[in-house]
């Protein structure tokens, strides 16, 4: 696990390199009691697993649900996690502090979400342009021979499929048309992109229907690749074929944003809120365990280093905070029953 400033920088090169989407969490803002700083940062990659510090546990669980959702949307966010009065901002989404101590956070997440792929089919000069162009405007590209396997057939949808491409561009004008448009539309890519004239996208289309490709499928064609600029050059139909692929890209991000604020809409906290320290689903005390009082942690009795006698009874508890919280109002967490497994008889 990353523990500093060094580590997450190598982490976030390791995961650039690899095309896994994280997001970066920074502490803007502490109030005491915390166990962080401002300018502290941590990382939360693909998995959900967190590396650095940002502070204690109680707040983790928020924290990285805050970050998936980020990634999820592409978008930045500031998450306020705070039992303080104040008032509500449009743009920080504010949580109840879970943990006894009744500190303050507040953080801002910042995703990292890899370009989408293009996979450009063809050794065709304006395949090569394509591809330049391509990274040149943010997207990531590279030749369908160089994901393909040794032994693949050369045009694959299963290679396709591996690299996780998200697009694919037909560039073979002429030289394996049909067989590269057929691999392409039998892979999982949102869009398929030909450099072709409207005539020969229309015979390709019969030919791939007589293959079995089914109409919900070929209408992830789009054939001219892009908008007519008259291009005559490689380097010029590679430009009006890029065009096409930036003008895709940019209607599935904003329809996924769409979306997503629909959902959004729907829900009435994005993020859960958690009970104290994290306890949801805390199992009924047995043999050997208790009940923490405050916070509703199970406890293994053998190992737990807070206790408190009270009443004749020993009573345990998960950290120091919730020690001293029910210290100071003990009559507020024994209105039960005192058999009611939260205490140990001695």
């Amino acid at each position: 696990m990353a523990t500093n400033t060094a580590d997450l920088l190598r982490l976030e090169q390791q995961l650039i390199a690899t095309g896994t989407p994280f997001a970066v969490v920074t502490v803007i803002r502490a109030a005491p009691p915390t166990s962080t700083q401002v300018g502290a940062q941590a990382l939360v990659d693909g998995d959900g697993v967190l590396h650095g510090w940002i502070g204690g546990g109680c707040a983790q669980t928020i924290v990285i649900e805050a970050a998936r959702q980020s990634v999820r949307s592409g978008q930045p966010r500031r998450v306020r996690i705070s039992n303080e009065q104040s008032v509500p901002e449009a743009e920080v989404e504010a949580h109840a502090m879970p943990c006894a101590s009744n500190g303050a956070l507040e953080l801002f997440i910042q995703p990292t979400v890899p370009a989408p792929l293009v996979v450009v089919f063809g050794a065709t000069p304006a395949a090569h342009e394509a591809c330049v162009l391509a990274r040149r405007v943010g997207l990531r590209a590279c030749i369908a021979a160089d994901v393909a396997r040794p032994g693949e057939a050369r045009f694959d949808a299963a290679a396709l499929d591996r690299a996780g491409a998200s697009f694919a561009l037909i560039a073979t004008q002429g030289d394996g048309d049909e067989d590269a448009l057929e691999a392409a539309l039998r892979s999982t890519v949102a869009a398929v992109l030909m450099i072709a004239s409207r005539r020969k996208a229309g015979r390709l289309l019969e030919t791939m229907r007589e293959r079995g490709i089914d109409e919900a499928r070929l209408a992830a064609l789009h054939a001219p690749a892009g908008p007519a600029i008259h291009a005559h050059t490689p380097q010029e139909i590679a430009l009006g074929a890029v065009a096409g692929l930036v003008a895709l890209r940019h209607e599935m991000e904003q329809g996924a944003a769409i979306a997503q604020a629909s959902a959004a809409s729907v829900a009435t906290e994005p993020v859960p809120r958690l009970p104290p320290c994290e306890a949801l689903g805390a199992p009924a005390a047995d043999a050997g365990r208790y009940v923490n009082p405050v916070c509703g942690m199970s406890i293994d009795i053998a190992t737990a280093k807070h206790v408190v006698e009270y009443g004749g009874r020993k009573i345990y508890f998960c950290c120091d905070c919730c020690k001293a919280e029910f210290e100071r109002r003990p009559e507020c967490y024994l209105a039960g029953s005192p058999d009611d497994g939260h205490m140990e008889k001695r």
